[in-house]
């Protein structure tokens, strides 16, 4: 099952967050191989007329392949722990989905009707986080949901 990080905006290539998302996504594609996850790849949008979150939506849902599963990223949504995000993640691969497309949307949030189309609305708390933080932990929640997966010892709960 393919794993793609679609979000609003640009992260300059020099970023310190561009190398810690690659270093998480590098380590999951090695890790998810074997399971059956990946590869996984980020897809960045913007909106460069200034439509607000209809106009994101509308590029973001050009992220999402037929049958794909939809993690929409908000502050309202449903805080799992890793190991049941890593365990859904795994059903939706046993259930044949092709990819799971990940969901960020810009600064105003994703747009209701997009976020209504989400098999899953996920939070990470109700803090607000900077959204090239978001892709940072979002990144590495994907590779300790691989390593959950894989048995390894790299989740210790």
């Amino acid at each position: 099952m393919r794993i793609r990080i679609a979000a609003v905006g640009r992260l300059p290539a020099r970023a310190p967050e561009a190398g810690l998302i690659n270093d998480y996504l590098t380590r999951l594609n090695q890790t998810g191989r074997a399971l059956g996850l990946g590869p996984a790849s980020v897809a960045e949008v913007e909106d460069r007329r200034g439509g607000g979150m209809p106009a994101e939506a509308a590029l973001l849902a050009r992220q999402i392949p037929d049958g794909a599963a939809i993690i929409a990223l908000d502050e309202r949504g449903r805080l799992l722990s890793s190991p049941d995000f890593a365990a859904q993640l795994g059903r939706w691969r046993d259930d044949g989905r092709p990819e799971t497309v990940l969901l960020i949307g810009g600064a105003d949030g994703l747009d209701p009707a997009l976020r209504d189309r989400a098999d899953l609305v996920l939070s990470f708390g109700q803090m607000v986080w900077p959204h090239m933080l978001a892709r940072v932990m979002l990144a590495e929640q994907l590779y300790r949901a691989a390593t959950i997966l894989a048995g390894s010892p790299y989740h210790r709960a």
